[in-house]
């Protein structure tokens, strides 16, 4: 069937496609690559992917696209789903034969309802969606496709679950569809070089944290890999495709549960010549840590979440401080960036233990920092614990902007408290003149970097002015206990 891979558009610049862990508008306007999109239309042959968001697509743009597709997937989110159901609807009018799938973590946990709530979908694909959008686009019928549920006669039906996918290198390369169908000049992340490009070396994650979204609906905790070879290969096309590209992320879950694949990629890599950056845990040894290093890694993306120890074991992140501590200073004698990604409102969380993340992290001091609310999506241990002792009071992930909310409250701390905690985190990390100095100087050693930054340090502020804005109409807070 001709078909159409779609992340619809929905907030002006927000980023939910499949690939942004947390589905809201950023600090400064960023975008990942939509993998797990690319991923099935790497399978179908002719197929089309569309990224409205970063390519500026409004409802309008994408509309007349169904008359031209017999098939169109929907990666939709959470926060997102309402806006897609409305894209999903415009697409049937377009086109009343159309048929019409979404796919993502939202429709994995929740199909059901997915399928309720518009006529207009005609199927959603759950868990891992690869192979069962593959047998959809050739033309089997639903009842006979895995991981499939479906409305038949007004009734919801399910297929068996689709067995997990064990051979990584099944999965055909996503950077041909990239280089067909995106730009990639429109993919910018804060911390990475541009252009860059990523994509997923494997899936699944061993770690147990309880808040994150994509190990608890469709990755799953074991980390299934692709071979050593299959990577460097890609990477290999890749540079011929892309050789302006300054960088290539690996967006695993963890990059560094596997080390001694880990290492053997970096030699693959290092032979190439390329600079890279992956996501890891802070308990990298410093062995491994050289190797990677010495075979062009130049940023590691690493989620130390809170500095208190109780709320980490509350959220079963399965690290220690010290350790994080060691890893960190190891890292950084190496000359190896880190951006830091904290998270605020975890179970447990106090106006104390904010206070000490906030002094952790400038003890730290990251290169970078990325400091989110505790999101509980669908599907997640934090989200049924949070069902279960009353903390959601009902309001949803995102603001009526794509901005992201606090949608748990607890009796010792109101979400207010947790909502503006995170300007308060920004500023006391990057308005210190440490920090100051490190960012001017920078700047002054790279013109690319110094335009880049005056650019993000501007739509920074705005956004902090506007997220200020929405607290005060949220009401009034107890400030954090003072700096010691």
């Amino acid at each position: 069937m001709r078909t159409l891979f779609l992340h619809p558009p929905s907030y002006e610049g927000f980023d939910g496609g499949a690939g942004s862990r947390y589905q809201a508008r950023r600090e400064v306007r960023s975008f990942w690559y939509p993998t797990w999109l690319a991923q099935p239309a790497a399978l179908v042959p002719d197929s089309r992917l569309v990224d409205a968001p970063p390519d500026g697509l409004t409802l309008e743009d994408v509309r007349p696209l169904a008359r031209d597709y017999e098939l169109a997937v929907l990666h939709t989110s959470t926060p997102s789903f309402p806006y897609d159901v409305r894209v999903a609807e415009a697409l049937k009018a377009e086109n009343p034969r159309l048929r019409i799938g979404f796919v993502g973590a939202h429709v994995a946990v929740r199909p059901e309802e997915s399928l309720a709530a518009s006529p207009a979908i005609d199927f959603v694909a759950r868990n891992e969606f690869d192979f069962t959008i593959e047998e959809v686009a050739r033309g089997h019928p639903l009842g006979r496709v895995l991981g499939v549920s479906y409305r038949d006669d007004g009734v919801i039906r399910h297929t068996p679950d689709r067995p997990t996918l064990e051979d990584m290198d099944a999965l055909p390369f996503v950077v041909d569809v990239y280089k067909r169908d995106l730009t990639i000049e429109n993919y910018v992340i804060g911390y990475l070089l541009h252009p860059y490009v990523s994509l997923y070396t494997g899936r699944g994650c061993r770690s147990k944290c309880t808040f994150c979204l994509w190990p608890q609906t469709v990755g799953g905790h074991r980390y299934r890999t692709r071979s050593v070879g299959h990577v460097v290969r890609e990477i290999a096309l890749a540079r011929r495709y892309f050789p302006h590209v300054r960088e290539f992320f690996f967006d695993d879950d963890t990059f560094t549960d596997d080390l001694p694949r880990a290492e053997a990629i970096a030699r693959g890599l290092g032979r190439l010549g390329v600079t890279w950056s992956c996501n890891a845990k802070a308990n990298v040894p410093p062995e491994t840590l050289r190797v990677l290093k010495d075979n062009g890694l130049r940023l590691l993306l690493v989620g130390y979440e809170s500095g208190n120890q109780g709320v980490l074991n509350s959220v079963k992140k399965g690290v220690r401080l010290d350790v994080a501590r060691r890893f960190t200073r190891d890292a950084r004698a190496l000359g190896i960036r880190i951006h830091g990604t904290f998270v605020l409102g975890l179970p447990g969380e106090t106006c104390e233990t904010i206070e000490e993340t906030i002094r952790f992290a400038c003890e730290l001091e990251p290169d970078t920092i990325q400091v989110s609310i505790a999101a509980p999506y669908p599907g997640t241990v934090m989200y049924r614990q949070a069902l279960e002792h009353g903390w959601l009071d009902g309001r949803e992930l995102v603001d009526g902007r794509g901005v992201q909310r606090s949608a748990l409250s607890y009796p010792h701390l109101p979400h207010t408290e947790i909502f503006a905690s995170v300007e308060t985190f920004y500023r006391r990390f990057y308005f210190r003149p440490r920090k100051i100095f490190a960012i001017v100087g920078e700047m002054a050693r790279d013109r690319q970097v110094l335009a880049r930054r005056l650019r993000d340090g501007a739509e920074f502020l705005r956004f902090l002015a506007a997220r200020r804005a929405g607290e005060n109409r949220s009401g009034p807070r107890r400030p954090l206990p003072s700096h010691h």
